[in-house]
């Protein structure tokens, strides 16, 4: 494969930048706009707005499934949760929000699936990664618990062969005495790499390695050591991908400025294994700020059908 597609949201002020966009590259770092930059997906449902996106395609080939963050601060910031993330993180959507698709480009209405019980905090930048040994997906997130009053976020896994139906939910990782969130997971070489966003003491990205999809996980200390150069507290986000060449690519977002100046900074290594990954921002382009995603490595025919396609992404008419 040797395009790729990064599904994401922006961040404005107005419901229209939560909602889902996408954008393509040959190379993983030239990206150009879909749709002439305007969403491809709206969210009707829950929050009736989208963020950090999952896009993950099927061990079989057959489908391909997005999910996303119920939660709009649009609309929610100023009314549903009266200014407050606190009250966003303990009462806000306790589902996910899911379309599927055969082809990329036609995909179903939003649907929401309940995930976390009614203990759970908001459930916060789901992830996806295939389980070859039991034969089912392993979906993954950050959420705060009922069990130590909502404090800190850990990370947590629940099973689906569907996205329909979902295990229990249990523990990935937690880190004792502190807040993690963004969870993003890849296989190479039979172990598990897992890059996370440490909230406070450090505010730092960390990787982790494992040689079970369920840990236990290890810290990979060169990371922290490649990553003291950049500013503690503004990035978040950690989305990777192998490209072409061999290397891995590691997109981190971005927030330390306001409006447009927000979006994914690539860093770049040999191997992810290493954990040594280099700020390569020079030959990195993209047409607007983007925010909280997943880059999905597709074909050249997937490329071209995505870009050439007219009128609406959803199969169901949403009447605008």
């Amino acid at each position: 494969m040797s395009a790729y597609l990064f599904v994401h949201f922006r961040e404005t002020t107005t419901p229209d930048g939560e909602q889902v966009y996408f954008a393509l590259s040959k190379d993983g770092f030239s990206w150009e706009e879909v749709n002439q930059g305007a969403p491809v997906l709206w969210a009707y449902y829950g929050d009736m707005g989208v963020r950090d996106f999952t896009v993950y395609r099927s061990h079989d080939n057959q489908k391909f499934w997005i999910v996303a963050t119920d939660l709009s601060l649009s609309y929610g910031m100023r009314g549903k949760y009266h200014h407050s993330w606190k009250e966003i993180g303990e009462n806000g959507s306790k589902n996910f929000a899911i379309w599927e698709s055969s082809d990329l480009v036609q995909w179903t209405e939003q649907r929401l699936a309940k995930v976390g019980d009614e203990d759970f905090g908001c459930l916060w930048a789901p992830d996806i990664i295939y389980d070859e040994k039991e034969g089912n997906y392993l979906l993954h997130w950050s959420s705060s618990h009922a069990s130590d009053g909502y404090q800190l976020k850990k990370i947590y896994y629940s099973r689906t062969r569907d996205f329909k139906t979902f295990s229990k939910p249990e523990i990935l990782l937690e880190l004792p005495g502190k807040d993690i969130i963004d969870s993003a997971m890849y296989e190479e070489n039979g172990f598990y790499y897992l890059f996370i966003k440490c909230s406070r003491d450090p505010g730092r990205i960390m990787e982790f390695k494992s040689s079970s999809i369920t840990g236990p996980f290890e810290k990979i200390e060169a990371f922290d050591q490649s990553m003291l150069a950049i500013e503690e507290g503004l990035y978040e986000a950690p989305t990777a991908v192998k490209l072409d060449d061999g290397r891995w690519c590691l997109f981190l977002d971005f927030y330390g400025a306001k409006g447009a100046g927000q979006g994914y900074v690539p860093f770049v290594s040999d191997s992810i294994d290493s954990g040594i990954f280099v700020r390569s921002d020079a030959h990195f382009s993209f047409p607007y700020g983007f925010k909280h995603g997943t880059i999905l490595k597709i074909t050249d025919e997937e490329y071209e059908r995505i870009k050439n396609h007219k009128g609406s992404f959803c199969e169901v008419e949403d009447g605008r």
